[in-house]
């Protein structure tokens, strides 16, 4: 048994019925060089005898009773993977509109909290001949940076496959714990709770102190800055998908030449995007797109730990400026100061995440949802761009190489886009998951 950190917790009570907070990806392989069908025992054999190295696969929550605490992840007794793969056909021709509509649709639905956070879903009837997968992962369980090792340790370095290593340890399934243990052991921790919170209170004033601030005319936005926009509202329980692939040299070359960071390429695709996308919509902005940009701070020590070890910065995507290449500049001067002025540090952050009531923050949540609280104050931010390394070599699964793997990431009440990017090889893949009520078609 584990208990959720605080970080991991707040995605559970974040959770509302028109805002799921699972990660997805969207893998499209070609399996012409794979004999017989490319069907859902291929999958189960890739998959099942490496659940060791993905952990987040046989463990389910234990909520605590009254939501006094964090809740638990166990060893699923009960744990069959036939439960979580699904198959299911794409609409003929099976071009990517068609799969993007099927991956939305099935990524709308939340995932069952009394099993493992995950289910993936076999899509035949691509077109070109290929199959795609969709793999739906709680956000509880994994960030970008773990769900990206997961992908690389479950999937093939070569279309002949490779010997999968024996774990350390053999599984044992857990024994479910009953209330009175855990409201015991919940209680134990809560009544070391006010050291605690001293103890990070003045790591906290430390951090801040500690830390120069010089004025600068690029400093990050301010929360609730943002301009009102008809992509910032309450959600629906709808989905709709875009996808799309870019040259990865092509955005290097661009990097070089700027002398930027690739992370302000993407954001400045991103931020030319909507501008041309709002022009085209005759919607007005009253001031630069502000973007909430997830960033890693995951260190050597913990790569292999699952759970999240990300924060997250605001940064204009700078849409006033109208010239490209200036905007660039100006994005990359904008991603400096706030990656400077991170002062009090995502390590504070988590501490203060560990004292967060679970059932506050979710009857929260849900009252925000329910009552439409979006549309009565000015967006935290407009949008969500993420930006995921992922892998420089070609990945196989079952012999099936792996074509392009689009990730797909959550949207929030208040902002209903995700842009979500992820490395593969010599590409950049997009995933443009949004609600169509605010977006209509990515």
């Amino acid at each position: 048994m584990q208990r959720l950190t605080g970080l991991d917790a707040g995605f559970l009570s974040m959770e509302t019925p028109t805002a799921p907070m699972h990660v997805a990806g969207l893998a499209v392989f070609d399996p012409s060089e794979v004999e017989g069908l490319f069907d859902i025992d291929h999958l189960r054999e890739v998959y099942e005898p490496r659940l060791h190295m993905a952990p987040p696969f046989r463990r389910r929550l234990r909520e605590v009773p009254f939501g006094l605490h964090h809740p638990l992840w166990i060893e699923d007794p009960d744990f069959d993977i036939e439960w979580h793969l699904r198959r299911v056909a794409v609409p003929a021709p099976g071009g990517p509109r068609e799969l993007a509509e099927l991956a939305a649709h099935l990524n709308a639905i939340p995932l069952d909290r009394s099993r493992p956070l995950w289910e993936m879903w076999l899509i035949d009837g691509v077109a070109g001949g290929h199959v795609a997968v969709l793999s739906k992962v709680h956000h509880a369980a994994i960030d970008g940076a773990s769900g990206n090792e997961i992908t690389v340790a479950t999937l093939d370095l070569s279309p002949e496959g490779s010997e999968v290593p024996p774990p350390e340890e053999a599984w044992t399934p857990d024994t479910i714990p009953s209330d009175a243990e855990m409201l015991a052991h919940a209680t134990a921790s809560l009544l070391s709770s006010p050291l605690r919170m001293m103890k990070v209170t003045r790591r906290t004033i430390d951090a801040a102190l500690g830390r120069r601030r010089l004025p600068s005319s690029s400093s990050p936005p301010a929360p609730f800055a943002a301009p009102r926009t008809s992509i910032n509202g309450p959600l629906t329980r709808q989905r709709v998908l875009a996808t799309t692939s870019l040259s990865l040299p092509a955005v290097k070359a661009i990097k070089a030449h700027h002398d930027v960071k690739v992370n302000d390429v993407v954001l400045a695709l991103c931020a030319g995007a909507l501008r041309r996308w709002f022009d085209d919509r005759g919607e007005d902005l009253s001031g630069p797109l502000v973007a909430m940009v997830p960033v890693s701070v995951r260190t050597e020590g913990e790569k292999g730990a699952m759970g999240n070890r990300v924060s997250s910065m605001l940064v204009s995507l700078a849409t006033e400026v109208s010239d490209p290449a200036v905007r660039l500049h100006v994005i990359g001067d904008a991603t400096r100061e706030a990656k400077e002025r991170h002062a009090i540090g995502a390590d504070a952050l988590t501490d203060w995440a560990e004292f967060a009531a679970p059932a506050l923050l979710g009857r929260a949540a849900r009252l925000y949802s329910r009552m439409h609280l979006a549309n009565m104050h000015r967006p935290v931010f407009n949008v969500t761009i993420s930006n995921v390394p992922g892998p420089p070599f070609p990945l196989y699964s079952a012999g099936a190489r792996l074509v392009a793997n689009y990730p797909m990431g959550p949207i929030f009440d208040g902002a209903g886009l995700n842009m979500t990017v992820m490395s593969y090889r010599e590409q950049l893949d997009f995933g443009l998951q949004g609600d169509p009520e605010l977006l209509g078609d990515p």
